[in-house]
Formats: structure tokens, sequence, C-alpha cells
């Protein structure tokens, strides 16, 4: 029984200081994935005139997600941006007779200072 009854020193070390030395920056996340594609409507190509542009996104996108994604992308610093949620419709299709669903999809529209320019075409 003297294996138990004997002390054992004990040494403890310091455990290594944590520093945040992070060098992430806002625009290292996946933001191509924020915006899946420009918008090519009458509308938005109206608006092209008054430097706003319209793009399709995610639907988990925000306003500050989509101005990083358009300064990462373009290179161009989003003076304002205003999001849209279309909500999925049905409607009835007139071929079939049958209610059929429309799907819903998140818009942003991105307005640019004067002189900037989004070539989408």
């Amino acid at each position: 029984m003297a294996l138990f009854s004997r002390t054992k020193e004990k040494t403890v070390e310091a455990a290594p200081e944590v520093v945040n030395t992070s060098k992430a920056l806002a625009t290292d996340r996946n933001v191509a994935a924020v915006l899946i594609k420009p918008l090519i409507t009458e509308k938005s190509v109206n608006l092209g005139g008054n430097n706003v542009y319209a793009f399709l996104v995610a639907k988990n996108a925000t306003k500050y997600s989509v101005a990083d994604a358009v300064t990462a992308l373009y290179k161009l610093t989003p003076v304002k941006v205003n999001i849209v949620n279309k909500k999925p419709a049905t409607t009835m299709s007139r071929a079939r007779g049958r209610e059929v669903t429309v799907a819903g999809y998140k818009k942003a529209y991105v307005y640019l200072k004067k002189g900037d320019t989004i070539t989408l075409v």
C-alpha cells in the first residue's frame, strides 16, 4: 500500500495566453454567395441611369452583407442599399387549370455615387 501513500509533486505549467491576432477582414467571408445575379428588367435598366442597380440576393442577406459584397466584387462603395422580399404566390394556371406556386425571392437595390457604374451585360 505504499504506492498510494506517496505524495507526488505536481508542477503547474502556465497556459499560453491566447491573443486574438485574427487578420480576417469583413470581406473574407464568401461574398460571392451573397449576390446571386443581377436583375435585368425594364425597371432596373431605367434605374441604372440614376446609379441604382438591382441584384437577386441570398435569403439570409442583409444590407451590410450586400454592401460588403458589392465593395469586394466591383471595388465600389455603395451609398445606400435597399432590400425587398418578394413573397411566394399561388396563381391559377390557364393551361392546366390548377394552382401553381411562383417562388419568392429577395432583391437588393444598390445606390452608387454619381459617376460610379457597374457593367452588368
